[in-house]
């Protein structure tokens, strides 16, 4: 695909309550994505059981290729209503993404998603009413460009601060405004959706009344980043890995003194370590021509994958910081808001500082460090491929 489709979900759970009475669910599928957000009736186990019934129904149903018709009949037809309110135990935003960029976004009972261009302004979308039996479904398509954002939102969000801070809640007009700011200056997903569960949270003192939740959707341009750690176990593969380093347009990184200086020396540079850098418990990093950062290794990534952790934190309010000058703050930023796609190329020569002579090879603590920072790299969306050497 030409443009990256950047998504991301956080929520906040009604105070007290364990399960999150909403759910997403996103599918990346052949030709496309499938991103559905539910929110379940109630709050509790109930609702978190009902929104993952809806959501598990409409994004499996699609993703192996039933019809939008059939999944909406099927999903109405199941879900049972509230006898008392005449409420649906169960609503849905649904959205289908192809490889052309042309959305489809079904509308059943939920608050109306919100559209914006690249400018952050909001732009209005002609929607179809559609019946399904006696059920009202909104129905629209949308032809997405660069820069494009879709924010979906839970009534939890409607509702902030109702009774509080805001009699009448937070209110579909005033989220508009709010989102039309984050969209003109946040160019990720899971930053815009940050700073929006956080507001939320705090509209509702910290104590949610509803489970709370963002769904966002942005059309960006790729951005590669190409990640070097530690040096090949063959000594005749740094030719190869130096060619990487100096090959295409992607940022390069590099994580790690060793591999630092096989650069420095096959390329023939200058290596400059910035002692401003450095911390208590972080190493300093150091500047060379043609490399975006270069960091130490095992000590850095260790504390990297750390504050990715709580960035993924997708049931929590949690605000990290990492907009300090030191290795780890630099990397987590360049990894997290400055990349679509990241490409490892990960030496296995083992240093004994790293690993215990009485552990097998599998326990070696760089390689599992990145393993599970490419996993949370892949929770945040992005693309990601690793190649040992």
């Amino acid at each position: 695909m030409e443009y990256f489709i950047d998504i991301n979900y956080k929520s906040i759970n009604h105070v007290g309550e364990e399960l999150c009475g909403d759910k997403v669910e996103i599918v990346q599928t052949d030709d496309g994505y499938i991103a559905v957000l539910s929110d379940g009736l109630g709050s509790g186990v109930k609702a978190n059981i009902l929104s993952t019934l809806t959501s598990k129904i409409a994004a499996t149903m699609l993703k192996n290729g039933a019809s939008i018709e059939e999944t909406i009949e099927t999903i109405i037809n199941t879900l049972p209503e509230c006898k008392v309110r005449k409420l649906a135990y169960s609503t849905f935003t649904i959205i289908k993404i192809d490889k052309n960029y042309n959305a489809y976004i079904a509308e059943y009972d939920g608050p109306n998603y919100f559209y914006y261009n690249e400018d952050g302004i909001n732009v209005n979308v002609d929607k179809k009413e559609r019946y399904f039996g006696t059920k009202k479904v909104l129905e629209s398509n949308i032809q997405l460009t660069l820069g494009d954002t879709i924010n979906v939102v839970s009534d939890g969000a409607v509702h902030a601060g109702i009774g509080g801070l805001l009699n009448l809640g937070w209110g579909w007009d005033e989220i508009n405004d709010y989102l039309s700011s984050l969209n003109k200056v946040n160019h990720t997903s899971q930053i815009l959706n940050g700073n929006f569960i956080g507001v939320c949270n705090n509209l509702y003192d910290s104590k949610p009344g509803d489970d709370t939740t963002i769904l966002t959707i942005k059309v960006r341009k790729p951005q590669h980043i190409d990640l070097f750690v530690g040096p090949p176990s063959d000594k005749n593969l740094d030719e190869f890995l130096v060619e990487k380093m100096t090959s295409g347009d992607s940022k390069k990184i590099v994580c790690g003194g060793t591999t630092a200086q096989i650069a420095q020396r096959a390329l023939n540079l200058d290596m400059t370590v910035d002692m401003d850098s450095m911390t208590k418990d972080i190493p300093p990093i150091a500047y060379m021509d043609g490399f975006d950062l270069i960091t130490e290794g095992v000590l850095t990534l260790g504390m990297v994958l750390d504050k990715l952790i709580q960035l993924n934190d997708s049931t929590q309010e949690n605000y990290v910081d990492y907009n300090s000058y030191d290795g780890c703050c630099l990397l987590t930023k360049m990894l997290m808001e400055e990349s679509t796609h990241v490409n490892f190329f990960v030496g296995k020569a083992v240093n004994p500082a790293h690993q215990n002579p009485n552990f097998p090879v599998g326990f070696n603590i760089k390689i599992k460090i990145i393993n599970e920072i490419v996993e949370e790299l892949k929770k945040a969306g992005k693309e990601v491929s690793i190649k040992y050497l």
